[in-house]
């Protein structure tokens, strides 16, 4: 009897264990889960973890619990930096050499090319649901949407900036700025506040997602706290008046902190005030309540898109898939000394410059004051390929791989993400897509780094943004801006600042490093920029 027993009872524990251990398997080769948070013209040390005074607790939750890379790097502008991260090609490569105007030259056409791939393309085709939420900016013509280029939905803005309370408000003339729910306009409603709106569509998304059974990819690209300055009443209250001690102090207090974080080292200086920007002393009261006010809506701003970041991170919690998600935050240039004046915004945008920041009606900047505090300790800002426009924080959070917090000073960029989505994916990168040959990606899988264990990093990075160049290999890094055209060496590890300029003492690594600029430029496609087309509106 038990003999006869066993004969049934041995099939049915089989069975048990290769279920059990089929779902074990199972869970172990689940694909995450992959989101990347892109912060719009941030500076450098605007986050706490990266020594700034505004309060960011989500992210300064996942630094601790993450990976932080200090020596990251962008394209320098909104544009070329969302096309490189998107196709893991350098811009020029993927036809956004300059912005997303128009021109003859290939490499500068001004919308993504047919011979590249977005990283939702790639992951669709390994079983991925991929999501969008916030701003496109790589093509703003209709065709040419996140919809068109492997996004299964997409809420936000198709193009650069515009009123967080008003987002298709034009403030340029003859402008028209789109709201996109997938392939069609959205018109905002009354109490429409753009970075809460874009999140909602995030944690939606992420909550319809569960019924599926798959993965999902889900890029979030905020536009705060790009220009202009709107925050919520509640936010802008936490920061009115702290920022009276002015910029000189600011800028050192930064300094020190992240000294003491250890996202500087010690050998790097603080650069000096801009020369655009006057002594602080020298400002009426008036002056200086107006500047105050400036940085607290600014500051808000993070604060609130930081909230946000909380809200994404609930929503995966409540999902259950913590811990099969990878998050990866940066920001697309450093900070923005943009201005708002001229000839180039509408008569209604340059008289709402005028008003309070606090005010919703206000279309205003912080301009060089501002990003100069941002940027700190580094040199220039947005558009120039110096630190101050191409150093962005970087930190990934991966709860099942990364169980305690890691630093890398090792250099890495925008063109490694795609290989990166790859590698947690088990995605393969097609040499052709619908008939069209793609080019071979640029980038260097960061899922070593993250894994905390050795990687070997690229040979040499490069920058070219509206003539202003760099190429960094190893310690050195060698700059020039546009149109004075001249090179300055750095060793950019022990002075991060660019502060001395050891061209003269290192005439033969000049002379390398410039081989090496014009190699990789001639291969991308780079044209010198007086010697582009004019530009024209798609």
């Amino acid at each position: 009897m038990n003999f006869i027993k066993a004969i049934f009872i041995f099939p049915a524990l089989v069975l048990a264990f290769n279920q059990a251990h089929a779902q074990k398997k199972h869970v172990v080769t689940k694909k995450p889960n992959i989101i990347i948070i892109l912060a719009d013209d941030m500076g450098y040390s605007d986050i706490g973890c990266f020594g700034s005074e505004t309060q960011t607790p989500n992210l300064d939750r996942m630094a601790k619990t993450g990976l932080v890379m200090t020596q990251f790097y962008n394209a320098s502008r909104c544009c070329p930096s969302r096309a490189s991260l998107l196709t893991g090609l350098y811009q020029h490569q993927a036809g956004v050499g300059d912005m997303v105007n128009h021109r003859v030259e290939p490499a500068y056409q001004g919308w993504l090319n047919n011979n590249c791939v977005t990283i939702a393309e790639v992951l669709k085709g390994a079983g991925y649901n991929t999501y969008m939420a916030g701003k496109w900016h790589v093509g703003t013509a209709p065709g040419r949407w996140p919809v068109n280029r492997g996004f299964d939905h997409h809420f936000g803005l198709i193009d650069g900036a515009g009123s967080y309370f008003d987002p298709t408000n034009p403030y340029r003339p003859n402008q028209k700025l789109t709201i996109a729910l997938d392939d069609q306009s959205y018109v905002p409603q009354k109490g429409f506040y753009a970075t809460d709106a874009y999140a909602d569509y995030a944690v939606k998304y992420i909550k319809d997602n569960k019924q599926s059974g798959k993965p999902f990819f889900l890029y979030m690209a905020f536009t705060a706290p790009h220009w202009p300055l709107h925050a919520l009443p509640a936010d802008v209250a936490k920061y009115k008046g702290k920022y009276m001690a002015g910029w000189d102090k600011l800028r050192k207090q930064r300094f020190n902190r992240m000294k003491q974080l250890g996202i500087i080292n010690t050998t790097t200086t603080l650069s000096p005030r801009d020369s655009k920007v006057p002594d602080w002393n020298s400002l009426t009261d008036a002056e200086k309540t107006v500047w105050d006010e400036k940085m607290a809506v600014y500051a808000a701003m993070i604060d609130r898109m930081d909230q946000n970041i909380g809200r994404i991170k609930q929503a995966i919690r409540e999902s259950g898939e913590e811990n099969n998600t990878v998050i990866m935050f940066l920001s697309d240039n450093g900070a923005s000394s943009e201005s708002i004046k001229g000839p180039g915004f509408t008569p209604e945008m340059l008289a709402a410059n005028q008003k309070p920041a606090s005010d919703p009606s206000s279309f205003t900047a912080y301009g060089f004051e501002g990003a100069n505090v941002s940027n700190t300790p580094l040199t220039l800002f947005k558009h120039w390929v110096y630190e101050g426009g191409t150093a962005t924080p970087f930190i990934v959070s991966y709860p099942a791989v990364i169980k305690k917090h890691i630093e890398s000073k090792q250099p890495g960029h925008l063109v490694d993400l795609m290989a990166t989505c790859i590698d947690l994916s088990g995605a393969k990168y097609p040499s052709t897509y619908k008939g069209n040959s793609i080019k071979p990606t640029e980038g260097i899988s960061l899922l070593p780094v993250i894994k905390g264990k050795p990687w070997k990093g690229h040979d040499a990075l490069f920058w070219e943004h509206e003539g202003n160049r760099a190429v960094r290999q190893g310690s050195w890094k060698l700059v020039s801006d546009y149109p004075a055209n001249k090179w300055h060496l750095y060793n950019i590890v022990e002075d991060r600042s660019e502060q001395n300029d050891l061209s003269v003492k290192y005439p033969q690594t000049v002379k390398k490093l410039e081989q090496l600029y014009n190699n990789w430029s001639n291969r991308i496609g780079v044209v010198p920029f007086e010697k582009l087309s004019k530009s024209k509106s798609e």
